[in-house]
Parts: C-alpha cells; sequence; structure tokens
C-alpha cells in the first residue's frame, strides 16, 4: 500500500479510514527497518495533508487502542508544532483551541493507561505520554489558575485533565520521583480551587479522586493547604445545610471530599487532637452522621460517613494492642469520640413511622436495613473498646425510653443490645444490667392492650430473649414472666414464630430448671392447637421446646408419661393425614403428614442428651440394661407407625422422605436407651426399600451411611447383619448406573461414601458367597468415579480408595480377598489417579486426588511399579513431560 503525499502537493486520490487504520496497524507489527520507515513517512504525509485532521478524528474512532493512541499522539503533536514553545502555545491559543488540547490531552492518558507495558512497542506509548508531561503541566498552571481570569470552563477541563494524569502517574510512575515531582507543582492550584465560587464540585471530586485512589500523591505541604480550607467558613455553612437536610451538589462534593481526606489523614487526626484543625474536621465527619433524614432514603451521605468511622474504631483498637502495655496519650479523647459515634449511629437507625416507610420502595428498605448491619458491625467493634461501659449506657436508653413510651427509641436500642448478644462474655458482667432491664416493665408493656406497640419494637423484645438465653439460665426467677409473655406472643401472626423459637432456645438450655413445670407447658401447648391461625412451625418449635424438659427429667418412667403425651399430638396430625386423603383433600393431607413428621423431628434433636451432660462411667450401657430399652419399646413402635402411615401415602414427596431420614438420625449419636434410639433393623427397612426412583435418595443413603459411621464401636449381631443385608442393596443401585456415575451424580457419590464405612468393619461381607460376584462391580464403578468430570463422585471415590489403602488388623481371610482385590484393581485405579493428575483433572480437583496417592505409596509395597507402569503407559495425557520428569516425579512421591 502505497501514499505519493508530500509538504506540498494534493494526494491524487484520498485514502479511506480503513486503508489509514490498516496502515497504522501495519506499524505495530513486526517488520523490517525500512518497511517501518516507510510506512511513517507515508502516515506523516498523510498527517501533513489538508485531511490530516479529518482523518484522525476517524481515527480516534477506531475500535483498536493502538489506532486511537495514535490518532491523539497525531493531534497533539501537530496543535503542539504550529508554536515555538509550550507557553507561546498558551498565549496564542483561543478558547476553542485549548478545550480541544485539554481533551485530547485527557482522552491520550487514558487510552495510554489501557495499554499494559508488555512490549517495545506498547512501551512507546508510555514513552510518549512522559515526553508530554512538562507541556501538560505548562497548560495545567495555565488554565487553573483562575486568579488569572482564566475562563472557569476551560479551569473545569483543566481540574478533569489533571485528574486523569494523576491516575496514570498512580498506574505509571509510582517509581519515578521527577515524574511526580512534575504533576505535585499543580496540586495548589487544584487546592485553591475549591475557595473560588463555581469551582469546588469539580475540584472536590478531583481532589477526593486523588485522596482515594493515590493519597501517597499528596505531600505534607498539600494536607496542610487542605486542612485550613476544609476548616472555613464557608465550609462550615455547608455542612450546615447538609445537617439540615440539603443535600445539594456542592455540599455532597464537599462531604465526601470530608470523608477521603478523613480516610487518607486518619493517623494525623486520630493522634493529634490537640491540633486545632484536626479536632474542627473530626467534630465535621461526626456531624456527617447527624444529617437529616433516614439512611437510604433522604440521607445519603451517612453510609460513607459509617464506614469512616467504622475504619476510625479499628484503627484505635488496632493501636492498643500494638501498644499493649503503654496506653497511648490520645486513647481517653478516642474512647470519648467512639461513644458519640455509637450515640449518632443509635438516633441514626431507629425506624421511620408507618406513614413514611408505607411509601418506600424495596431499594430505599433494603439500604435502610444494611446500614442497621453495618451499625450491627460498628457495635462490635466498639465493644471491643469500650466493653461493659457500651452496654451499660444501652441499657440506660432502653429504660430511658421504655419510662417515655417512646418505642422506636426503644427499638433501636434493644437492636444494638441484640447486636452484642455475641461480643458479650461470660466474664463480663452484665447480669446486672439485663436484671435492670428484664425487671422493668418491658415484658408487661409489651403486651398492654393500652398501648399501641409497633410490631419491630415487640419483634426486638423477643429477640433480646433468644440472644440472651444465657442471662435466664443463670438467672432462673426471671423465667415466669418472661415465658408467660412469649406464650402471649404466639398469639401475634407477626410474633409468632420469632417468640416460638425464643421459647424453644430458653426451654434447650434452661431444661433442668423447667423439669418441674412440664406439666403447665403441655397445657398451653393443648391450648396453642385450639387456636385455627396458628403456624406449623410454631408448633413445631413448641412441642420441640417441651421435649427438651422432659429430656432433663431424671425418673425414666416419669419421662415416658410426659412423652407419651407429646405422642398423642402427632398421632392426632397423622389421624388427619389419613383422612383427608380418604377424602381425596391432597394439599392438606400432605401438610399434615409432614407437620407431624416435623413435629418428631423437633422431638428428636431436643431428646438427645446435651453435649455438656456428664457420662457416667460405671452406668451400664444400652445393651447390657434391657430392662431400660424396653420401657420405651412401646414408644418406639408408635413413632415408627407414625412414619410408616405418612410415608405410605406420601412416599413420592421430598420432604417426607427427608423428614423421616432426620428422625432416624436423632438416635444414632445417643449412648442410652430413649423415644428414639430405634433398632437397626428401622433403618434397614427404610433404606432397603427405596431405590433409584425414590425423591431424595441421596439423604436416604446419607443416612445410611451415617448409621455405620456412628455404630462402629457397637458392632453387635444385629449391625453386622445390617451390614450385609446393605451390601446387596447397594451393589443392585451401583449395577443400575451400568458403570457410569455421571448419570446421577449425587446418587452415585453417596452411594460410594456408604460403601466406604463399610471398611473395615465390615470388609467380611467380601466373603459372603451371596456378594462375591458383585465385589468387582463396587471397585470398577470407583475407580470410573475417579476418570469422571463430576466432581462429586471423585470426591467420594478418592476418599473410598485413601481409606482401602491403609492397613488395618482384619482377621486372616477377610486380610486375604483384601489383598486379592488390590492386586486386580490397585494398578488399574493408579492408571486413572495418572491420568487426572497428568492433565486431566482441574487444578482445584489435586488436592482431593492426592489423599489416596499419599496413602497408597505408604503402605502399598507394590505402589512404585503400579505408578511406573501408569506413568510410562502409551495413552499417558501430558506430551511435555518426558521421560526423565516421570522419572524424577516418581522419585520424589516415593521417598
Amino acid at each position: 500500500m502505497s501514499f505519493n503525499y508530500d509538504s506540498t502537493t494534493a494526494p491524487a486520490a484520498i485514502p479511506s479510514f480503513e486503508e489509514v487504520e490498516q496502515l497504522v496497524q501495519k506499524l505495530y507489527l513486526p517488520g523490517s527497518p525500512q518497511d517501518v520507515s516507510e510506512i511513517q513517512d507515508h502516515l506523516q504525509q498523510l498527517q501533513r495533508s489538508p485531511q490530516g485532521w479529518q482523518l484522525a478524528d476517524s481515527l480516534l474512532q477506531s475500535q483498536d487502542d493502538r489506532v486511537r493512541f495514535f490518532a491523539g499522539s497525531a493531534v497533539h503533536a501537530d496543535t503542539l508544532g504550529q508554536f515555538p514553545s509550550t507557553s507561546d502555545l498558551i498565549r496564542r491559543m483561543d478558547r476553542l483551541q485549548t478545550l480541544t488540547i485539554l481533551w485530547f490531552a485527557t482522552t491520550l492518558i487514558e487510552e495510554a493507561g489501557k495499554i499494559t507495558p508488555t512490549n517495545g512497542q506498547t512501551h512507546e506509548y508510555h514513552h510518549k505520554a512522559w515526553a508530554n508531561l512538562e507541556d501538560v503541566v505548562s497548560i495545567f498552571q495555565a488554565t487553573l489558575d483562575v486568579s488569572t481570569g482564566v475562563d472557569m470552563k476551560l479551569a473545569e477541563e483543566g481540574m478533569k485533565c489533571f485528574q486523569s494524569w494523576v491516575m496514570y502517574a498512580h498506574q505509571e510512575w509510582m517509581d519515578k520521583p521527577r515524574e511526580l515531582e512534575f504533576l505535585r507543582k499543580v496540586t495548589p492550584y487544584a487546592i485553591h480551587n475549591l475557595t473560588i465560587e463555581g469551582m469546588l464540585e469539580v475540584a472536590a471530586e478531583c481532589l477526593t479522586d486523588i485522596l482515594g485512589n493515590f493519597s501517597a500523591f499528596f505531600t505534607s505541604n498539600d494536607f496542610s493547604s487542605l486542612a485550613p480550607i476544609l476548616c472555613g467558613q464557608s465550609v462550615e455553612a455547608l455542612l450546615l445545610s447538609l445537617k439540615h437536610g440539603d443535600f445539594n451538589v456542592d455540599s455532597m462534593a464537599l462531604a465526601r471530599l470530608l470523608l477521603a481526606y478523613g480516610d487518607a489523614a486518619l493517623h494525623n487526626l486520630a493522634t493529634h487532637l490537640d491540633d486545632a484543625y484536626s479536632r474542627q474536621i473530626m467534630q465535621q465527619l461526626l456531624q456527617l452522621l447527624a444529617c437529616e433524614g433516614f439512611p437510604g432514603a433522604e440521607d445519603e451521605i451517612c453510609t460513607s460517613a459509617l464506614e469512616f468511622w467504622q475504619t476510625y474504631t479499628e484503627f484505635v483498637i488496632d493501636s492498643i494492642f500494638s501498644e499493649p502495655h503503654e496506653m497511648p496519650h490520645w486513647m481517653v479523647r478516642a474512647r470519648e469520640t467512639v461513644v458519640q459515634i455509637v450515640e449518632l449511629c443509635w438516633n441514626k437507625i431507629q425506624m421511620p413511622p408507618q406513614d413514611i416507610t408505607s411509601h418506600w420502595d424495596s431499594e430505599t428498605r433494603g439500604d435502610f436495613k444494611a446500614f442497621r448491619a453495618d451499625v450491627e458491625d460498628l457495635l462490635q467493634s466498639s465493644y471491643t473498646l469500650l466493653g461493659v461501659e457500651l452496654f451499660n449506657r444501652l441499657v440506660e436508653l432502653a429504660l430511658e425510653s421504655l419510662n417515655n413510651r417512646a418505642w422506636l427509641r426503644l427499638e433501636a436500642t434493644l437492636f444494638c443490645l441484640n447486636a452484642l448478644s455475641e461480643s458479650v462474655s461470660d466474664k463480663d458482667s452484665v447480669d446486672q444490667d439485663l436484671s435492670r432491664l428484664f425487671d422493668s416493665t418491658l415484658f408487661r408493656d409489651m403486651v398492654n392492650p393500652e398501648f399501641s406497640i409497633p410490631p419491630k419494637v415487640q419483634q426486638a423484645s423477643v429477640n433480646i430473649i433468644t440472644n440472651f438465653t444465657a442471662f435466664f439460665e443463670r438467672q432462673t426467677n426471671f423465667l415466669p414472666p418472661m415465658l408467660t409473655y412469649l406464650f402471649h406472643s404466639l398469639k401475634n401472626p407477626i410474633l409468632g414464630i420469632a417468640a416460638a423459637k425464643a421459647i424453644n432456645r430458653t426451654c434447650d438450655s434452661c431444661r433442668v430448671s423447667l423439669v418441674s413445670e412440664v406439666q403447665a407447658f403441655v397445657q398451653q401447648y393443648e391450648i396453642l392447637l385450639t387456636w385455627s391461625d396458628v403456624e406449623l412451625g410454631t408448633k413445631e418449635r413448641v412441642i420441640g421446646a417441651i421435649a427438651a424438659i422432659i429430656q432433663a427429667i431424671p425418673s425414666e418412667n416419669v419421662k415416658l408419661v410426659a412423652f407419651s403425651q407429646l405422642i398423642e399430638f402427632v398421632e392426632s396430625d397423622v389421624k388427619d393425614c389419613v383422612s383427608m386423603m380418604k377424602n381425596q383433600r391432597v394439599d392438606i393431607s400432605q401438610s399434615k403428614g409432614l407437620h407431624a413428621l416435623r413435629c418428631l423431628v423437633s422431638m428428636g434433636k431436643a431428646l438427645q442428651a446435651p453435649d455438656e451432660a456428664i457420662i457416667n462411667l460405671e452406668d451400664e450401657s444400652p445393651a447390657q440394661s434391657p430392662e431400660k430399652a424396653d420401657i420405651w419399646s412401646s414408644v418406639h413402635s408408635r413413632i415408627v407407625h407414625c412414619i410408616q402411615a405418612v410415608t405410605s401415602l406420601l412416599a413420592g414427596d421430598g420432604e417426607i422422605i427427608e423428614a423421616t431420614c432426620q428422625i432416624l438420625r436423632s438416635g444414632y449419636k445417643e449412648t442410652a436407651p430413649g423415644p428414639f434410639v430405634f433398632a437397626p433393623e428401622v433403618t434397614e427397612a427404610f433404606v432397603t426399600s427405596s431405590d433409584l426412583k425414590t425423591a431424595r435418595l441421596e439423604y436416604v443413603l446419607d443416612t445410611a451411611t451415617a448409621f455405620l459411621g456412628t455404630h462402629t464401636m457397637r458392632q453387635t449381631t444385629k449391625v453386622n447383619s445390617v451390614a450385609r443385608t446393605w451390601f446387596g442393596y447397594l451393589a443392585n443401585l451401583i449395577r443400575l448406573f451400568n458403570c457410569d456415575p455421571t448419570l446421577e451424580p449425587e446418587i452415585a457419590s453417596s452411594c460410594i461414601e456408604l460403601a466406604e464405612k463399610f471398611i473395615p468393619y465390615h470388609l467380611n461381607v467380601f466373603l459372603d458367597l451371596r456378594y462375591r460376584d458383585e465385589v468387582p462391580g463396587l471397585f470398577e464403578f470407583t475407580i470410573r468415579s475417579i476418570s469422571c468430570r463430576e466432581i462429586m463422585p471423585k470426591r467420594s471415590a478418592a476418599l473410598f480408595w485413601a481409606s482401602f489403602f491403609q492397613k488395618y488388623e482384619l482377621p486372616a481371610d477377610v486380610q486375604s480377598v483384601v489383598e486379592v482385590i488390590l492386586q486386580e484393581y490397585g494398578p488399574r485405579f493408579c492408571h486413572a489417579l495418572i491420568q487426572e493428575i497428568g492433565g486431566e483433572a482441574s487444578r482445584s480437583e489435586l488436592d482431593t486426588l492426592a489423599e489416596p496417592l499419599k496413602k497408597m505409596v505408604f503402605v502399598q509395597i507394590s505402589a512404585k511399579a503400579w505408578l511406573s507402569n501408569a506413568l510410562f503407559s502409551n495413552d499417558f495425557p501430558s506430551q511435555k513431560m518426558g521421560d526423565h520428569e516421570k522419572r524424577l516425579w516418581l522419585q520424589k512421591i516415593m521417598k
């Protein structure tokens, strides 16, 4: 391609945009010096032609970064080349020319910032930026000095251009002090423009961006120059208007600048409060939490202000831990500041009245909720610094709000106390403060019909019970009024679930203290069942709460009587389930059946022995106490009948199957007989009745896995019999996969996890003549799972082989069969494993695959030979790994 342009002749034919673009692109492709020189000559002729500016303008619209950069450089060079010097350029350019050069300088540096200098060609772009720096700085100084009468529009564009160049410097010139010093000459002009009417917004935006992203660009003198401006009367006036709810453009720009300054100068502001400017700026930052309006709605700055103060609080805390033996002199003032922050936030999170929130959209509600969540984080950080002092202050505010019937202020205070529930430790003496709160009229006022209390306040009152259950466990004298309030709250459709949750948690923690009241709880539950609009979740939690109390009854006979009463309630729901199904009311039948089983789930969890329960080592084990186990046999029959009645009608419902599994599992870990410690045959029958069509089959298989996993120390004849039955059942399932685990990855994974639980205690099933032909299918399936692309069966198969490779003390006949299996399938497993490690597996899967490899090389004598054969097989997946590298890898693995 050739163009015959020079400085004196016009072209015979004007080249198209596409032709010029291709020529520019060719300039940056590898080529001989002669070709590059010829292209440069042609482009320079085009540049000097009458159509040069038009072509450059078209090239600036190109999708190619290199083309746009070339065009910008050309325009910049042409514009500058018309004048003997930068100062002369500035003096002679008119307004439009100056704006043009600023726009091009901005575009030029932004485009350059998008290009990574990976080679000599792209490095040229950045070199051109550096070559123009001194001239650009001169332009900045001329356009930003508004005292000389420069056009405001020019000053605004100059600020934007300066901002772009500083951001570029942050990216490319961090280690080049000379370039940074050139740009820093402009900073005083930018700071001064904050004081110029009409320039505040653009100047504040520029400085905010630099402070937020490249604060190191500012010198100590720059910070010193900014401080008096931020403390000036005009700034105070704008912040005052902001506080009164006037979120105008200038006020918001100034607030964001103030926050950016605070972040950048945090250390000095926090530690030099003897400085007048520092004190005033800190007060201004506090004012940003005191603006009128609600977060997420009218107040547009409080979220950013809260983020700053969270950073400040964390800085103070870090300072304490960094100097544990010497308290900094500024810490007293810092603690006072944090108290102010908390009080401002407490005021800010108060819920708006209903007539205001009714007009909020979902986004505003979400923003307000997010602000409250951020305040929770701040409170937890503040507690680290203020401790019990903070808790005490909040209780004071709660009592004050309660006395004044200031319900929304009370809700905000209870919200704060709830936020601190996990921060308060047992060693903190907050019981006295909580006693004052719960000994007040709080519970009585919440149920007083004379008061119109917003639902949010009532919810906060219930939540504080749930969050401070440990207090009621220590101070049991507060249990009666608290529980009376909670049972009364069950009637409230808004509070029902929350109150039931609080009752459940209280009874779980305070079960021993409530044993004498178990019949009162049963009576309350009977009353609850008469309500027509009570939620099913409420019933489930309350019946679980009663079951927790029953668990603490020392007498087995008394416990049996009380539990039998609860079973009657469940049986009533089961009868309704059957009756509704007979009447073709399927939805109601399903609801009743699921509710009955979930009540059993809740009861089963509650009846589990607490983790902290004392184990009597001299007590008889379940197997040694048949008379103790027999006492629950009738209850077992009743529960199993309930399960069978529901599952026979609703076997295709996944939730029904899952609930049944949870009921069975609830007794697996128990060490003593109980209502949910069923005979092994119960779980055995349920599992073997399932097949690939069963809903939530993977959950059923996981239940079988849990059974074998929790009965490893109870190798009774019954458990061994269950294991043998399940091996045949498992083999049949695996056969249906046709050796393809990807058909149902989750079920395949669960099958392999169940198989892994046969190791080592039930490996004698391999000797069973009934299952001898099924063993190869199991191991073949695990090897296929290692090679499949689904992560779940792959992970399960890796764990299976890791367990199988370990050495166990096995009977001689069992050990003999295991060795035969290893010799048969060990090499095939190694081949599949090496295929994966050699390139088929993703990087994230390698840790999983390493587990069986480590176990194998540690205990298997044949491991080296198996791995060597797999490494040097013809189908090894990677061509980048030579024989030497393979031998070296194997040598390292076998060490």
